[in-house]
């Protein structure tokens, strides 16, 4: 995949080297930060053409949460938070700010590099429908969300999750089903990661919230009454 840009924050050389070696096998083209307020200062430098950011949690000057908050104010780009840190809470306290993928340390590079590119791949593909469900109209070129006309901010799980649970319309899913096709690999962390994304997605969608039903004891289901 060509003309792609990777922002590599962390505060450890050698763990942005060892990402960088492995990404740069790939193609990929590598910006670096050593901590948080470095990572904003290359953001907003080159923004518009960063793809994806990894981003360490823990960091001197400013930390990766600080940082994550700070970028999803004015941009969704996809971001994946890079931790030593494994514990649950922390997970589903990134996927509240928005975080788009969660990898925690150690790990393996070439994991790392699958996670990538399962992210860009689903953010470049070429799809050219557009949807309209009921006054949400969901955009796949522009990977946009519009409801009664007005463009709605999600991030690429929020996206993602809306509108699987839209191509299954009128279909009760199960939690388990619903984190093994939009999570895209078998994730082992709590299934409230999804009630999570739900809550946010039925907030930024105002009345049309109500179109994503709670099924007791399974899960959820999109229709339109």
């Amino acid at each position: 995949m060509s003309n792609i840009t990777v922002l590599v924050v962390d505060d450890e050389a050698r763990m942005r080297k060892l990402i960088k070696d492995f990404l740069s096998q790939k193609g990929y083209s590598i910006l670096e930060a050593g901590d948080g307020e470095e990572a904003l200062k290359v953001f907003e430098e080159k923004q518009n053409s960063i793809d994806l950011i990894l981003l360490d949690v823990m960091m001197p000057k400013l930390d990766g949460w600080s940082v994550l908050r700070q970028i999803r104010q004015t941009s969704k780009v996809a971001i994946i938070m890079l931790t030593a840190r494994g514990e649950e809470q922390d997970e589903l306290f990134g996927f509240e700010l928005g975080v788009d993928e969660y990898i925690s340390k150690p790990f393996s590079p070439k994991i790392l590099v699958a996670r990538v590119e399962a992210i860009l791949k689903r953010l470049k593909k070429d799809e050219k429908e557009i949807i309209d469900y009921g006054g949400i109209v969901i955009d796949d070129e522009g990977r946009t969300v519009t409801v009664d006309g007005k463009q709605v901010e999600m991030s690429l799980r929020e996206y993602e999750l809306l509108k699987y649970l839209i191509d299954n319309k009128n279909i009760a899913l199960s939690r388990d089903k619903i984190l093994n096709n939009v999570w895209n690999y078998d994730y082992y962390g709590d299934s409230r990661t999804i009630d999570s994304h739900i809550k946010k997605i039925r907030h930024k969608l105002g009345k049309k919230g109500k179109y994503i039903q709670t099924m007791r004891g399974i899960g959820y289901k999109f229709e339109i009454k």
